[in-house]
């Protein structure tokens, strides 16, 4: 194979959970950002990105939560993994998502990164599967809020799953 092959990429996504409290076990609210300046730019994802070589994916996800929005992180664990082909930007990535909560449970975060990211806002997981539906029903019409690939592909391809606490 040619060494400038496309290569298979291995990204960490982190799900930061709003809130421990019981009732919020139902419907999870966490940190999602808009992402400006690179593949998946106008779409909607949580902290996250690349896997550095030797690096934990725990490891990763508190690196990428801090770098990007200024957040400590704590109790960092493994949710699942997407395999998300992105045909339109030659990429392909495996994509490990975490779920931590924040060190501060009232801390907010800051747009650490604002060449990277427009903003970052909390969600519930409702509004997350309604974004999901509008795509698919969109069509490539206009939709409320844009989920990039791996977003979209957990819901897809892991129904029923959702981030909570261990």
């Amino acid at each position: 194979m040619p060494s400038d092959a496309p290569k298979v990429r291995v990204g960490v996504g982190a799900f930061i959970l709003e809130s421990s409290s019981q009732q919020c076990l139902a419907n999870p609210r966490f940190l999602i950002g808009k992402r400006i300046n690179s593949h998946g730019a106008g779409s909607w994802a949580t902290p996250g990105g690349h896997l550095e070589f030797g690096e934990t994916p725990e490891i990763c996800a508190a690196r990428e939560v801090l770098e990007e929005t200024g957040l400590t992180v704590m109790n960092v664990r493994f949710l699942t993994l997407t395999n998300d082909f992105m045909p339109d930007d030659n990429k392909h990535y495996i994509t490990l998502f975490m779920v931590c909560e924040r060190e501060n449970a009232t801390a907010e975060p800051e747009n650490m990164e604002p060449d990277k990211c427009e903003a970052w806002e909390w969600a519930s997981w409702e509004d997350l599967l309604k974004w999901v539906k509008q795509e698919a029903e969109a069509q490539g019409g206009v939709v409320e809020k844009k989920l990039f690939t791996p977003l979209l592909n957990l819901v897809r391809q892991h129904p029923g799953i959702k981030p909570g606490y261990v």
